[in-house]
Formats: structure tokens, C-alpha cells, sequence
């Protein structure tokens, strides 16, 4: 009898500490996404105040600037029990909040929420090094579609289950609900079965330790345009984000309706984190990165149109479209560097692919307000796309990129 080969996303998740890491990704994704919405809510009935709102976004995402210093610490330490650590830490911290009452304490909820975000950047990054060393390399395509299509699943039924539990038991329920995840995800990381050595104490000090990371991706003649692109991507989609309520506005709708775009670009991104394995496998890192920026210039450049049908679509479209980088320049950044350095760089290199978001969002409310959405958006449309090229571009001349001296690489 011929024996059947087992197909990779199967291998998956009957990789037992695959499955541990996704479990993982559930669990503490849920709680924290059921956390950020009720944060931003909670603030506004305490204070009345939507700037004060919109601080606690700020607060967890400021310090994904500071990712090449902090994640030196997922390579100084061993990455399980770091992990263990750090979810019990955030299980200890944030019944903090209970004691939030008054608008007077509310810097509490902001400082909280600055910690949270710290701390997510060296989990992000020490996860991201564990893992390759925990799954194969061939499979690593397959499990980082599968954890954004968990992180993103989160994020459709999080914030519901988040609002009727504020509203229920207020914002105290929302807060014991995610300290709670993040028990029950140390508990998964536990019992993990990596073996780990303990790293060795570097000769240089902590900035020159930090700076390591981002050396390696400015001469690495793969990673470096593949993290460039994805920069690139986010800054764009930053842009297209801002314009969300303008569309909105032509379409004749209320802004209410951008919970129903959100809704089909997350269903987007869902469909494309099952599919990114076989993709990436298919088509290397690359082609697929190309591919999806193409994707998400063409659905910008299509939101000009003031139709019902073509917003739908191009939410998806842009949903499906921006999973194809991310998990592209990530994946090769776990399997093109070294164990002892991939903590800090895989920490800098998601601060050069998800940062420029912030910029994207902050030049784009102001472009909104200077030029009308439709030349906007094709103009958008036509920069993603640029982007795209100068990949290709890059592609067809990899041995100048490696031949290029170590003086010539400034990580500045």
C-alpha cells in the first residue's frame, strides 16, 4: 500500500509544541484584545475626553519604537522562562486597575498600559526565537499563518465579547478576564519541551548587543528588502487607514459602518493566514511579499470608487494582501539568522515594519483634511505599488547587495 504523505499545515498542528504556542496565542490574544477596546471606552466614560481615549492606543504601541533595545533581553536570557515570566507578570499587574475609579487615576490606566506594551515587545520577540528553535523550518510558513490567523480571529471576537463584559460587570471584569489569559498562557508555555542553553554573556555592552540585530538586517541581502517593503507597506496602510472615515463619508454611510469593513478585511486576513503557508512554500518569500503589496495597492487605489460592492471587496482584498508581507519578511527573519541573534533582530525588525503605521495614521488625517479622498487614494494606490517594484527590483540584482563591504552597512 502507498503510504501517504502527511500535508504540511496537518504536520502543524500535530507538532505538539506548535500547538502549545498556538493555544498560547488564543488565550492571552483574547484577553488583550478584549483589554485595548475597553481601555480606550473606559477612559472616555471616566473622563469624558477622546483624546485621553485615544492615548491608551498610544500607550501600547509607543514602545514597539523602542523593539532593537528591549528585545536584547529575549537574547540574554533563556526564552522559556522568560516567556513564563513575563505572563506572570502581567497577571500580577493588571488587577492594578481595579483600583481605578475616578478620572483622577487614569494616569494609572496610561502607565499600565505603557508597561503592557513593553512587555508585549520582548514577548513578541523572545516567541519569535523560541519558536524557530521549537518548529521545524520547513513548517515555520505554515505556523506563522496560523498564528496571524489566530491573532486576527481574536481580534473579530474579542472586542463584542469585550463590550458586553464591560457592560456587564464593568471595567473590572474586562481586566481579572485578561490577567486570567495570561495565566493560563504561562501555564501553556510551561510546558513547552525546547531545550535551551544558557546564552552566552556577550563581550560588547548593551547598546553595541542592541545594535547587532539591526547590522544584521541592513547586510543581509534577503532580509533587508524584504523588512524595507514591509515598512514600506505598513506606512501606506497607515495612510489608507486614515481615509477609512472618508470612504465611508462618500459612500453615504454612518461612521458605525467601519465596524462592518473591519469585520471583512479581518475575515480577509483570517482566509490568507491559513493559505500563507503553502503560498510562501510555493512562491518564497519574495514572490509572495510582491504579490501581496500588489494586492493591497490595487484594493486602495479601488476605494475611490464610491460603491457599495468595491468597498466590500477591497476590505478584503486589503486584509488578504497585507498578511503576504508580514508573514513573508518574519518567516525569513527566523530562518535567515542565527539563534543567539534572532531575539533583537526579529524585535528590530518588527519596529521597521510596524512602526511606520503610526507615521502612516498621523500623515494621513492630515492629507485627509488637504486633499480630496479620490486622489488620494489613486495616488496611494500607485506609491504601494512603487514599493512593489523596487522589491522586484532588488531581486534581480542580489550578488550586488551581497558583495557590498560591511562599511557600506549603516543600520543609522
Amino acid at each position: 500500500m502507498k503510504r501517504t504523505v502527511p500535508r504540511p499545515l496537518p504536520r502543524v498542528l500535530r507538532h505538539r509544541d506548535a500547538r502549545l504556542y498556538l493555544s498560547a496565542v488564543v488565550v492571552s490574544g483574547f484577553g488583550t484584545s478584549a483589554l485595548w477596546l475597553m481601555a480606550g471606552v473606559w477612559v472616555k466614560d471616566l473622563t469624558g475626553s477622546d483624546g485621553l481615549a485615544a492615548l491608551c492606543l498610544l500607550a501600547l504601541w509607543a514602545p514597539t519604537a523602542a523593539g532593537p533595545l528591549l528585545g536584547t533581553l529575549a537574547d540574554a536570557v533563556r526564552r522559556r522562562p522568560l516567556l513564563i515570566g513575563l505572563n506572570l507578570f502581567l497577571a500580577a499587574l493588571l488587577p492594578v486597575l481595579t483600583a481605578v475609579r475616578s478620572p483622577g487615576r487614569v494616569w494609572l490606566v496610561l502607565a499600565v498600559l505603557l508597561v503592557h506594551g513593553a512587555v508585549g515587545v520582548v514577548h513578541d520577540a523572545a516567541e519569535s526565537a523560541l519558536v524557530a528553535a521549537a518548529v521545524p523550518a520547513p513548517l515555520l510558513g505554515e505556523f506563522n499563518g496560523l498564528r496571524m490567523t489566530a491573532s486576527e480571529g481574536m481580534k473579530l471576537l474579542a472586542p463584542p465579547a469585550g463590550a458586553v463584559l464591560y457592560r456587564m460587570y464593568g471595567a473590572g471584569g474586562v481586566v481579572l478576564l485578561d490577567a486570567a489569559s495570561f495565566v493560563l498562557a504561562a501555564g501553556l508555555y510551561a510546558c513547552l519541551r525546547v531545550g535551551e542553553t544558557r546564552p552566552e554573556p556577550s563581550a560588547g555592552g548593551w547598546r553595541a548587543r542592541t545594535a547587532e540585530g539591526a547590522r544584521h538586517l541592513w547586510r543581509h541581502p534577503r532580509l533587508r528588502p524584504l523588512v524595507l517593503a514591509g515598512g514600506a507597506t505598513m506606512l501606506c496602510a497607515g495612510v489608507n487607514g486614515a481615509a477609512l472615515y472618508a470612504v465611508i463619508d462618500a459612500l453615504g454611510h454612518e461612521p458605525a459602518y467601519a465596524g462592518v469593513l473591519y469585520a471583512v478585511q479581518g475575515a480577509g486576513s483570517v482566509v490568507t493566514g491559513l493559505l500563507a503557508g503553502p503560498a510562501l512554500r510555493r512562491l518564497g518569500a519574495r514572490r509572495l511579499a510582491v504579490y501581496g503589496i500588489v494586492v493591497t495597492a490595487v484594493a486602495a487605489g479601488l476605494r475611490a470608487v464610491p460603491s457599495d460592492p468595491v468597498a466590500l471587496a477591497c476590505a478584503a482584498a486589503i486584509g488578504a494582501g497585507l498578511p503576504c508581507v508580514l508573514v513573508a519578511a518574519f518567516t525569513a527573519v527566523q530562518c535567515e539568522t542565527p539563534d543567539a541573534l534572532l531575539g533583537r533582530t526579529a524585535a528590530t525588525a518588527h519596529t521597521l515594519v510596524l512602526a511606520p503605521n503610526a507615521i502612516g495614521l498621523a500623515a494621513g488625517a492630515a492629507l485627509v483634511e488637504l486633499a480630496d479622498v479620490t486622489v488620494l487614494l489613486a495616488a496611494l494606490g500607485v506609491v504601494w505599488a512603487a514599493s512593489a517594484a523596487l522589491l522586484c527590483q532588488s531581486a534581480a540584482s542580489p550578488s550586488r547587495t551581497a558583495d557590498r563591504s560591511s562599511s557600506d552597512a549603516n543600520p543609522a
